[in-house]
């Protein structure tokens, strides 16, 4: 373990912009659970403004195929009710869209890493660039070498899936975590126990507030991407202890962005 400071960084919405793929592997994953023929052609190309206003409060890989389903069933929930009611009820609209299919979030995650798999061993490349970097993010990710700070990603994508994107993209990270090491705080609670954290860099609210209310993460410096994937709310009354930050200010030296 290094004894340098670490700054820990969420993937999705913070380095990377994979909203193409999003779609493309969810509707891939919903015609693989239909168990339908014929499935790359029958993907819509473009995606549309429904999924990028739900991409915000998707949490995990499987809501975002459950999502994919639901936008493209006809006359189903969330074409009667509209999105923001939807979101409104976000966590009971997702239960009762899984029962009705008999869908279990295990079934769709699965279905979602596999066409993923799938995509990466027929044609790497294709797939690789459905995803694109944040402008600038990159960069600054090299750089915090020289301030003598060490750099991690915690995200809720399949580390493998993840290994490929930072390869790609040039970057090497001291940690990585995917889902499969567990929940956010967990992980950082057992790297706060092992160095110093300079803070993490989340473009999700939700998932900042439980961290700062989680026994030894209260004092852990949070900080919301203003880049990423945010809620219309987000960037309003930021609870103590969540800082929003702006690519400009990611730009600079670390001290000061605080």
């Amino acid at each position: 373990m290094s004894n340098r400071p670490l700054l820990v960084f969420d993937f999705d919405g913070v380095i990377v912009d994979g909203m193409e793929e999003y779609w493309w592997s969810a509707c891939l994953a919903c015609l693989r659970l239909s168990a339908a023929d014929g499935m790359r052609h029958q993907v819509p190309n473009r995606v549309p403004d429904g999924f990028r206003q739900l991409r915000p409060w998707i949490h995990h890989g499987w809501e975002m195929v459950l999502m994919a389903s639901l936008l493209q069933e006809r006359d189903g929930l969330l074409q009667r009710i509209g999105v923001d009611a939807f979101v409104a009820a976000y966590s009971e609209h997702c239960r009762q869209a899984l029962e009705a299919r008999d869908w279990s979030p295990q079934q769709l995650q699965e279905a979602l890493e596999h066409v993923r798999h799938s995509a990466m061993a027929e044609d790497r490349s294709t797939w690789l660039n459905r995803h694109r970097p944040f402008a600038g993010v990159p960069q600054r990710l090299r750089s915090l070498a020289s301030e003598g700070v060490d750099w991690a990603v915690l995200t809720t994508k399949g580390r493998a899936f993840t290994a490929e994107l930072l390869d790609a993209f040039d970057l090497q990270p001291a940690l990585l975590f995917g889902h499969e090491a567990g929940s956010k705080p967990d992980v950082l609670q057992r790297l706060i126990a092992e160095q110093s954290l300079c803070g993490f860099v989340e473009d999700r609210l939700a998932t900042l507030e439980t961290v700062l209310a989680t026994p030894g993460l209260r004092s852990l410096p949070c900080f919301l991407a203003e880049w990423g994937y945010l809620r219309p709310s987000d960037r309003q009354a930021l609870p103590q202890g969540v800082q929003l930050l702006a690519l400009t200010q990611f730009a600079a030296p670390l001290a000061d962005w605080t």
